[in-house]
């Protein structure tokens, strides 16, 4: 039996958010969207997720505002206004988890593509000081990121190089 989407009986914002991306693979499309990820086959293959789970998250959290969906035979996916928002958080989560779960270190490194300093969850640069925009963010493999092996996806390719976030993959 599935749980139900809303938290009916929460009067709260964190309620709110979860009830548009806490479930299951939601945060992790919105991730692989600023990784830059745009086809609906590359968010499958990356993520391993069934395709009719991904069609309706997609199809939610376009819905939702939160993703804009092109046109086309083969549309692509970005990240709206309001998606973009999300970046914090998901930078957040990975920083806990990194020093949480990851032994060996961060699975992946951001800075700033303007000075090459760190840049920390909330988006400061530690070499200039500046609050750096998402789009001016390159991330790179870190200490604790496993190079993927033969056979890999294109996706988990081009991730093992530095990348601009938000930049398409392909």
């Amino acid at each position: 039996m599935a749980l139900p989407r809303e938290y009916t009986q929460q009067s709260c914002s964190v309620a709110r958010a979860l009830e548009v991306v806490g479930e299951r693979w939601s945060l992790l499309i919105v991730r692989d969207a600023f990784f830059g990820v745009r086809r609906f086959s590359d968010f499958s293959a990356h993520l391993r997720i069934p395709r009719a789970v991904l069609a309706e998250r997609l199809d939610f959290l376009v819905g939702e505002g939160v993703l804009e969906r092109g046109t086309g035979t083969r549309p692509v996916y970005a990240l709206t206004a309001k998606g973009l928002g999300l970046w914090p958080v998901v930078r957040t989560l990975a920083e806990w988890g990194d020093t949480h779960y990851g032994p060996r270190g961060p699975r992946r490194l951001f800075t700033h593509a303007g000075c090459g300093g760190a840049v920390d969850p909330v988006g400061s640069c530690s070499a200039c000081g500046q609050g750096v925009p998402v789009g001016d963010t390159v991330m790179s493999p870190g200490p604790g990121f496993e190079a993927p092996g033969e056979g890999a996806n294109a996706v988990s390719v081009a991730l093992a190089s530095p990348h601009r976030l938000l930049q398409p993959l392909r």
